[in-house]
């Protein structure tokens, strides 16, 4: 049975940390790190999942503080993944954040039917859309 990841809003991790999360889950973000740091430490939530000493996932949000709430990061270790510290991470979240207008995240591929058991749903007839700097899409 896998140890269950101690959720805490009160622990920025370090980079050494942050960098393995995300380049062993292939996000291009750990290429940048000095922003990647700073954009975790000015989001207006960061939850991060841990166990023992080693970071197993994390989340961020944006906000304006009152009526909209992203979601851009949900990261947990693949030799974690499975176990419910995503769900458990983004519940936590949007517990946080219950009663704001809109809750927003960005899925794609395998993630889609992750998110919709979340309580996600596509946003209407709306469509993503960016100005993509990374190189994993």
């Amino acid at each position: 049975m896998a140890e269950v990841p101690d959720i805490r809003d009160d622990r920025v991790p370090d980079l050494a940390d942050v960098l393995e999360l995300y380049r062993a889950n292939h996000w291009s973000s750990a290429e940048k790190p000095d922003q990647l740091m700073a954009g975790l430490r000015g989001s207006h939530s960061l939850l991060t999942a841990w166990q023992g000493a080693r970071l197993a996932g994390l989340v961020n949000a944006v906000s304006d503080g009152a009526l909209v709430v992203y979601y851009p990061h949900l990261l947990v270790h693949p030799a974690l993944q499975g176990q419910g510290i995503g769900s458990a991470l983004l519940r936590a979240m949007i517990a946080r954040y219950a009663g704001f207008h809109q809750h927003v995240i960005m899925a794609d591929g395998d993630a889609i039917g992750f998110y919709e058991k979340l309580g996600f749903a596509p946003a209407g007839r709306t469509r993503s859309m960016w100005i993509y700097d990374g190189n994993d899409h």
